[in-house]
């Protein structure tokens, strides 16, 4: 059963794929030195921890929870750092992302190993 130090490289993970995706955004398609840089390093790191989380916990399953997290938290910083909208459909989709976390984590015997 993957135990709290998984659950925070998984965070770790998670918050990283986070950082580098908003600065993606910020790299202005890779024109930009220091954002690029950043997201590369972000990402390198994000997946790093990822692979080590994949010790305890199944590919499926940390995989399910590190990107939808993950897109959950990028389209609020869309949406209020970037400014860009979401409309009724996106916040039902991320609404379902959520859920979908939620069942996994408290209900699928396949988080364990």
């Amino acid at each position: 059963m993957p135990g709290f130090a998984t659950y925070g490289l998984l965070a770790a993970a998670i918050a990283l794929e986070i950082f580098a995706t908003s600065m993606l955004q910020r790299s202005e398609q890779f024109t930009r030195l220091v954002p690029t840089a950043l997201m590369g390093l972000g990402y390198a790191l994000s997946f790093y921890l990822l692979s080590q989380v994949l010790r305890t916990m199944p590919l499926g399953i940390a995989y399910a929870i590190w990107s939808g997290l993950g897109v959950v938290a990028v389209a609020v910083i869309g949406r209020f750092v970037f400014a860009q909208a979401i409309d009724l459909a996106g916040i039902i989709g991320i609404t379902l992302i959520v859920a979908g976390v939620i069942v996994i984590n408290l209900f699928s015997a396949s988080a364990t190993h």
